[in-house]
């Protein structure tokens, strides 16, 4: 059974694309036909390449991934939030900003200080410092909110972006494409598909195709959370059913149901936690150690400029020196030229 009913689509304008003058022939494999001077989208196409993108969200949200949402244009916008808002995942509808996942370490310290910020805010510090210092903040604070509210949330890069109109979007798709991050969009007749891995052949322009699509990906997005809460309890079972069967012919049934057995299994816990503990202190002394090169050669960089500053400030002194000789010697022959001209 389909996704979404090939009626759900037409009744949403799914099928409109744009006027023929406008189309990018790329999309020719996507349209149907042309009526009125428009091209009109092949639905069968559409609804393959819907399942097949439901799939792949679904699947990736079910191994622990992470879905960005991306729509910037008015119509989008609304949808986008909700829609990521419903299903607990980032998104970004106010304005793409250049290296937000290429420099994503840069973007994250900007989170970093709208909490600090915030916090600040929240404690009562704006109230010790000026009305003007304060009011300077709390506008920093809400342009960072607007630019980066929708990914506070996110701690790393994403695993899969999903894309309203992709020329609105093209510097997102090529930082994804430059990071091998796969990229879902609704590709309309008018934009280019080659950059993106898996096409949805849609208008990208109604509000109404936008919520349907939008709306699916995120029902994918919760399918897949709920495939990943059930599986965890599926393998610990496993696992200790197991346990259980091979220690059976060598403990009695005191034993298997006394403080033994389950010291046993919080031990296995214990021990868990700690390997995951260790594996988090060697991810954070690595990145410790990354910053710590990067501000050696920050340091070595700012020697060298200091270096060359005292260089020119040398330079600088000898020239002036050089300046005061030549006015010496200019003033003395100004004096020589009047004694001259008196005799």
């Amino acid at each position: 059974m389909a996704i979404i009913p090939m009626k759900a689509l037409l009744e949403s304008g799914v099928h409109f694309g744009h006027r023929t003058h406008k189309w990018h022939p790329a999309m020719k494999p996507y349209i149907f036909t042309e009526r009125n001077s428009i091209h009109i989208i092949d639905l069968q196409k559409t609804v393959k390449a819907l399942e097949t993108a439901y799939n792949l969200v679904r699947d990736t949200v079910a191994e622990g991934g992470t879905v960005l949402f991306i729509g910037t244009k008015r119509q989008a916008q609304e949808t986008i939030q909700n829609e990521a808002t419903r299903c607990e995942m980032p998104y970004v509808t106010t304005r793409w900003l250049g290296g937000m996942l290429t420099n994503w370490r840069t973007i994250r310290q900007r989170i970093n200080e709208l909490d600090r910020l915030e916090r600040m805010r929240d404690r009562g510090d704006f109230e010790r410092i000026t009305k003007k210092e304060a009011l300077i903040l709390s506008r920093q604070i809400e342009r960072l909110e607007v630019l980066l509210g929708g990914i506070r949330k996110m701690v790393g890069l994403p695993d899969l972006l999903f894309v309203v109109d992709v020329r609105r979007e093209a510097t997102a798709i090529h930082e994804a494409n430059l990071l091998d991050i796969p990229v879902v969009a609704m590709v309309d007749t008018n934009c280019d598909p080659r950059d993106v891995d898996y096409v949805i052949p849609s208008n990208d322009d109604a509000i109404r195709a936008i919520k349907l699509l939008v709306s699916k990906i995120a029902d994918a997005v919760l399918e897949g959370k709920a495939m990943r809460k059930e599986e965890p309890e599926g393998e610990v079972a496993q696992a200790i059913g197991a346990k259980v069967s091979a220690e059976e012919p060598e403990l009695s049934d005191e034993e298997l149901l006394g403080e033994a057995t389950l010291a046993k299994i919080s031990r296995s816990i214990t021990i868990d936690e700690d390997s995951d503990i260790e594996e988090l202190a060697e991810e954070l002394s690595e990145e410790d150690g990354e910053q710590a090169e990067e501000d050696e050669e920050q340091a070595e960089e700012d020697e060298e400029l200091s270096e060359e500053d005292g260089e020119q400030a040398e330079e600088d002194e000898e020239q002036a020196e050089e300046d005061e000789e030549q006015a010496e010697e200019d003033y003395e022959d100004v004096d020589i030229d009047e004694d001259e001209e008196e005799e």
